[in-house]
C-alpha cells in the first residue's frame, strides 16, 4: 500500500546544529514505520548562519527527501536573520508547487521558526491542504525584556499576539512538546479546542545516535577525564528562566565548596549565542561565588550534537537545570537517560522530565514549586548532591530501565504523532 504523504516545513534541518531540528529529523525517520512518507522542505545550509554539523546529517535515512530552497541572504549586509523570514516565500513557492504536483494528505511546522507556522494558513488557503502547528517552544511568551516598552524583546512579544491568531486560524491540528506547550494557544483561540486536535508529544530519544558516536569514534575534546575528579555535563541553551535556580545551586556549591571540591561541572553551549566563543552565561555568575575554573567550567559555544553525546559518554555523570516555568521540559534529559550515566537534575514540580528520570531509574531530581519556591533548591541542593555522588560509586548503566524509556522513544513519539493525523482524517476535535 502506498505511503501517505506529509510535508514538514524545516528551515532549519541537518546540517543545521540548532536544537530545533531534531524534531524533524526524528519524525523523518521513522514515519514511514506508520505508513507515512515525510518530505522536508528547508532552506539550504549555503542560507544558515550558524556552523553546521556534518556528522549530524550522515544520520539521515539514505531515501529521505529533501527539498532545499533559497533564502535572503545575510551578506554582505543583514537585513533580516531569522531563516523563517528569509526563506518564506521560497518554501511557501515549493510546498504549493509540490502540492499541485502529488497528492499531499498534511502540512506539519515545528516552531521555530515562529514565522513559519504563517505557511500553513496561507498554504491551506490555496490549497485546502489541512496543516498543523507543533509548538517546541511558546510563541507568545515573556521573558526578561519584553516588559520594557518598545524594546525589541516587547516588539517581539506584540508580534506573537499579533501574528499567533492569524497562523493557527484554519489549524487542523496543535501538538508541543508537553500540553504546557499549547494549553495557552488553545485559550488564545478558543475556536480551536473544538477545531483541532491536539497532542503532547516529548522530544523522545534516538538510541541510534549513541550507537552512531560508538562506530565513528567520536572523542571528547573539551576537558579531559581525571581520576580524581567527578564530571558533571550540562549540555544545551541557559533559558532566562533558569538562572535563578542556577544562582541557589550555585550559592549552595559556595557554601559546601570543600565538600564538593572534587566535582567539577561542565556547561556546554551556554552562552548568548551558538556562535560566540566568548558570550558566557554562567561564567559572571560563577565567579561572583568564586567557583569558576574550579568547580565550575562554561564552553559558551555550541558544539555538534553528536560531540555533546561523546562527552556525555566520558562523563560521570549528566547535570540538567530545569526552568521556573511549568512547562519546560528540557529535551536532554532523553540523551542523558541513554548515555547510561546517573542523571542529577533540579527541575520544576511539574516538568515531565522528572517523570522521565523515575520511571527510567536513571537518577536523582530535585524538585521545586517554581519562581516563588527558589528556597527548596537552597535548601536541598547540597544533600541531593550527596546523595547523587553515593549513587555514582555503585551505579551501573543497566540498571535504567530502557523498557521504560520506550515511552519516550523518538519512535513512540512518532507514533502518537500519526494518531494524531489520522485522527484528523476522521473528523478531528469535531
Amino acid at each position: 500500500m502506498a505511503l501517505k504523504k506529509i510535508i514538514i516545513v524545516a528551515p532549519h534541518f541537518p546540517p543545521s546544529n540548532l536544537a530545533a531540528v531534531h524534531r524533524s529529523r526524528l519524525f523523518a525517520q521513522h514515519l514511514p514505520q506508520f505508513g507515512w512518507e515525510p518530505i522536508i522542505v528547508t532552506v539550504d545550509p549555503d542560507f544558515y548562519e550558524e556552523e553546521k554539523d556534518p556528522y549530524l546529517a550522515e544520520t539521515l535515512p539514505t531515501n529521505l527527501r529533501v527539498e532545499k530552497v533559497g533564502a535572503l541572504p545575510v551578506k554582505p549586509v543583514r537585513l533580516v536573520g531569522d531563516i523563517g523570514i528569509r526563506g518564506f516565500y521560497q518554501m511557501y513557492k515549493r510546498i504549493v508547487s509540490i502540492i499541485k504536483k502529488e497528492q499531499i494528505e498534511f502540512l506539519y511546522i515545528p516552531i521555530p521558526s515562529h514565522f513559519a507556522a504563517l505557511l500553513g494558513r496561507l498554504v491551506y488557503a490555496r490549497t485546502k491542504v489541512p496543516y498543523g502547528i507543533d509548538y517546541i517552544d511558546p510563541w507568545v511568551n515573556t521573558w526578561p525584556g519584553t516588559e520594557i516598552k518598545y524594546s525589541k524583546h516587547w516588539w517581539s512579544m506584540k508580534m506573537a499576539d499579533w501574528l499567533e491568531p492569524i497562523a493557527v486560524k484554519n489549524a487542523s491540528l496543535i501538538t508541543g512538546v508537553a500540553p504546557g506547550y499549547y494549553s495557552a494557544v488553545l485559550d488564545r483561540n478558543p475556536h480551536l479546542k473544538q477545531q483541532s486536535v491536539t497532542a503532547a508529544m516529548p522530544y523522545g530519544g534516538e538510541r541510534s545516535d549513541h550507537a552512531y558516536i560508538k562506530e565513528k569514534k567520536i572523542k571528547p575534546y573539551l576537558f579531559e577525564k581525571s581520576s580524581s575528579k567527578i564530571d558533571l555535563v550540562y549540555a544545551g541553551a541557559m533559558l532566562p528562566k533558569a538562572f535563578g535556580p542556577l544562582e541557589q545551586v550555585l550559592e549552595q556549591l559556595k557554601l559546601h565548596q570543600a565538600d564538593f571540591s572534587n566535582v567539577r561541572f561542565h556547561f556546554i553551549g551556554t552562552g548568548k549565542s551558538p556562535n560566540d566563543p566568548n558570550g558566557y552565561n554562567i561564567k559572571p555568575i560563577a565567579e561572583k561565588f568564586g567557583l569558576f575554573g574550579d568547580l565550575v567550567f562554561e564552553y559558551p559555544k555550541r558544539i555538534p550534537y553528536l560531540d555533546v553525546l561523546a562527552h556525555l559518554e566520558a562523563a560521570d555523570g549528566a547535570f540538567i537545570l530545569g526552568s521556573t516555568e511549568a512547562h519546560y521540559t528540557p529535551s536532554k534529559v532523553y540523551q542523558s537517560v541513554l548515555s547510561g550515566k546517573p542523571i542529577l537534575a533540579v527541575l520544576h514540580q511539574d516538568s515531565t522530565a522528572s517523570k522521565v528520570i523515575e520511571a527510567t531509574n536513571s537518577g536523582l531530581a530535585l524538585t521545586f514549586a517554581g519562581e516563588n519556591d527558589l528556597a527548596t533548591i537552597g535548601s536541598q541542593f547540597a544533600s541531593k548532591l550527596s546523595q547523587y555522588l553515593e549513587l555514582i560509586k555503585t551505579f551501573d548503566s543497566a540498571q535504567v530501565d530502557l523498557q521504560a524509556f520506550d515511552e519516550f522513544s523518538a519512535r513512540n513519539v512518532t507514533r502518537i504523532l500519526v494518531e494524531a493525523l489520522e485522527k484528523v482524517a476522521e473528523g478531528g476535535a469535531r
